[in-house]
C-alpha cells in the first residue's frame, strides 16, 4: 500500500479530530498531517499545502454554510479528493455530496478500521460510500446556484461566506485588511454572479445549500 505524503483534517471537533488523527497516524506512519479547525483555517492550511493528497472535510465546520466549502474546494482546488466526514448519515446529504463531487463520505459513526479503508480506497481513485446507501436524484433547481457559487472568486467567496456570518462591510474590511471600498466593490461582482440585488438575498440564495437538519446524527 502507498503511503499518502499529506493529508488535511478539517474538523472542530478536537475529541473526533485527535481520536480519528492518532488512529490513521498508526496505520499512515510516514504521512505528514495537517489540521484545521475553521473554514478560515482551511482556506490558509490549502493555500500553504497544495500538495496534499487528502482532505477530509466535516460539512459542520465553522464558515462552511452547509455545502459551499466543498463547492469552493472542489473549484479552486480540483486536483484535491475531497472526503467528507460527517455526523449526517442520511441518504439525500449524501447524494448531494457525492453530486458536488465529493470522492467519498464518511458517517462518523463509521468504525475506524472501515475509515481507514476508505481512504484507502478513495487514494486509490474510488468513490466511497458507506454501506446500504442508496442515492437519491439531485434537485436541478439547485443546479443554478451551485453554478454561481462555483465562479465566485477565492476573495469573493469569503467575503460571501462573511456576509453570511453578519459581518458589517467594515469589519469585513478589518479582517482582510483591504478598505470599505474595496469590500462594496466585491460585494457589487458578488451580487452579479448570485443574480441578486443585495447581501440579504445572496445569503438566502447560498442557503439553498445548506445541510438539512433533519440529517443529523447526534453523536
Amino acid at each position: 500500500m502507498l503511503q499518502p505524503e499529506k493529508i488535511i483534517i478539517a474538523d472542530d471537533h478536537p475529541l473526533f479530530r485527535q481520536a480519528l488523527l492518532s488512529t490513521l497516524q498508526a496505520k499512515f506512519a510516514s504521512t505528514d498531517w495537517q489540521q484545521a479547525e475553521t473554514i478560515a483555517d482551511l482556506e490558509q492550511t490549502l493555500t500553504e499545502h497544495k500538495d496534499a493528497d487528502l482532505l477530509l472535510l466535516d460539512l459542520n465546520i465553522p464558515g462552511a454554510h452547509g455545502f459551499n466549502a466543498l463547492i469552493y474546494i472542489r473549484t479552486h482546488y480540483p486536483q484535491l479528493p475531497v472526503v467528507i466526514v460527517s455526523g449526517y448519515e442520511d441518504s439525500e446529504t449524501i447524494s448531494k455530496a457525492i453530486d458536488l463531487g465529493a470522492a467519498g463520505f464518511i458517517p462518523k459513526s463509521t468504525p475506524v478500521d472501515t475509515i481507514f479503508q476508505a481512504i484507502v480506497d478513495v487514494l486509490a481513485g474510488q468513490v466511497w460510500l458507506p454501506s446500504g446507501f442508496t442515492p437519491i436524484a439531485s434537485e436541478e433547481q439547485q443546479g443554478d446556484i451551485i453554478e454561481r457559487v462555483a465562479s465566485l472568486t477565492q476573495q469573493q467567496h469569503r467575503i460571501l461566506m462573511m456576509f453570511a456570518e453578519g459581518l458589517l462591510n467594515k469589519q469585513i474590511a478589518y479582517d482582510l485588511n483591504v478598505s470599505e471600498a474595496t469590500i462594496k466593490a466585491h460585494a457589487t461582482a458578488i451580487f452579479r454572479k448570485l443574480n441578486v440585488r443585495n447581501r440579504t438575498q445572496a445569503v438566502i440564495a447560498i442557503s439553498q445549500l445548506d445541510v438539512p437538519e433533519s440529517g443529523f446524527h447526534q453523536e
